[in-house]
């Protein structure tokens, strides 16, 4: 018995060593939101180009060194403000295809969900947020971090990769490519979006329309 009281102890431990590593991490997922949170405040009343890194930490209640730790430079927080507007959208995707879905309609319904968080967003900082993401992609691809990057840019490669799993898209297509493709259409259009070239239309309805259509379009090829 005695024997049995350091493994259990070594257990315990261990356990308690990874409660820590999870309150840390899910505290720095926090301050890193929460620094995000006041650029994007500050972004919307005083736009990119004015607000300072200075501005942001005194709005935030943080040094500096606590900003420049999370984020190297003020761009890679507007990557965090573009990653966060789709979140609510990545959820939705998630919550469609846990039951029986039609590809298309749960594409339209997650640009829906994107137009919402969009439509709170100045347009000029929405237009800064789709070319830092493209010049961020191109640093990705320099620095050989291409997985990484496509999990959280492509909006719909997870969409996709579940589609195809489920047999809804042909099994040979290749989905990164078709998602960067979606990835492209649906930031020209936010640019057209927020530029008012749509009129009346809603953002879903014609980036649903243009995404759909590409996507039908690979597929078929890929069936040929």
């Amino acid at each position: 018995m005695e024997k049995d009281v350091p493994a259990t102890r070594g257990r315990a431990s261990a356990d308690h060593g990874r409660r820590r590593a999870n309150l840390t991490q899910s505290r720095s997922r926090e301050t890193k939101r929460s620094l995000a949170q006041a650029a994007i405040a500050l972004w919307r009343t005083k736009g990119f180009a004015d607000t300072t890194v200075a501005d942001i930490c005194q709005a935030a209640g943080v040094s500096k060194a606590l900003f420049y730790f999370y984020f190297p430079r003020k761009e890679d927080a507007l990557l965090e403000a573009g990653v966060m507007s789709t979140q609510e959208a990545r959820r939705k995707g998630r919550e469609l295809v846990a039951k029986p879905y039609d590809l298309a309609e749960v594409i339209v319904a997650v640009l829906a969900t994107l137009e919402q968080a969009i439509r709170r967003t100045p347009p000029a900082l929405l237009i800064e947020v789709t070319l830092e993401g493209h010049r961020a992609e191109h640093r990705a691809l320099a620095e050989g971090r291409t997985d990484e990057h496509h999990a959280t840019r492509f909006l719909f490669l997870e969409l996709l990769q579940r589609a195809q799993g489920d047999g809804k898209l042909p099994p040979d297509l290749d989905v990164l490519h078709v998602a960067r493709g979606a990835q492209s259409l649906m930031e020209t259009g936010t640019r057209h979006w927020a530029a008012g070239e749509y009129g009346d239309r809603g953002f879903a309805e014609v980036v649903g329309r243009d995404i759909n259509a590409f996507v039908a379009g690979h597929s078929q090829i890929g069936q040929e």
